[in-house]
C-alpha cells in the first residue's frame, strides 16, 4: 500500500470508518499521547485501544471531521500529517459546558509504517484550545 493511501485510510479511521482499522492498523500497534484533557502521555498498545479511543472521541463529537492540511511527509518507514478537526462537541467529558458546542482544532500525526500497516503513532494535538473552546479550565 502507498503512503497516500495509508494516510488517506488513517484519516478516514479518524473520520469514523473503524472498518478501515484491520487492514491499516498493525496488530502489535502501539500509540504514544497525552490525554485530551491533559497530564502525562500515556502509551496503549492494540487496535482495540484504537477503536475505543476513536470511539469514544465520536461519542463526544459524533460530526468530527480531520482534514489533512499538509502531507503525508515522507520518511521511510514514517509518515507525518498536520491535519484541521471540526466538529460540534455534544456531551460527555468531564467539566465541559454542556453542548452543541462548535469546536476545531489542529494536530500533527506521525506514523510508523511496518509491512505496510501503521506500527506506532505519536500524537501532538492542541488539546488547551479544546479545553478552552469547551470552558474546561
Amino acid at each position: 500500500m502507498s503512503y497516500d493511501k495509508i494516510a488517506q485510510a488513517w484519516a478516514d479511521i479518524w473520520n469514523g470508518d473503524l472498518s478501515l482499522v484491520e487492514s491499516t492498523v498493525h496488530p502489535d500497534f502501539v500509540s504514544h499521547a497525552a490525554p485530551l484533557l491533559g497530564g502525562p502521555p500515556a502509551d496503549t498498545a492494540g487496535r482495540d485501544n484504537l477503536d475505543t479511543w476513536v470511539g469514544g472521541i465520536r461519542a463526544a463529537v459524533p460530526d468530527l471531521r480531520f482534514t489533512v492540511q499538509v502531507g503525508p511527509l515522507v520518511d521511510d518507514p514514517y509518515l507525518v500529517l498536520r491535519w484541521l478537526a471540526r466538529g460540534t462537541y455534544q456531551s460527555g467529558l468531564p467539566g465541559a459546558a454542556p453542548g452543541p458546542t462548535p469546536i476545531e482544532f489542529f494536530g500533527t500525526d506521525i506514523l510508523k509504517v511496518t509491512d505496510d500497516l501503521i506500527s506506532e503513532y505519536w500524537a501532538n494535538a492542541d488539546s488547551m484550545w479544546v479545553a478552552q473552546q469547551l470552558g474546561i479550565s
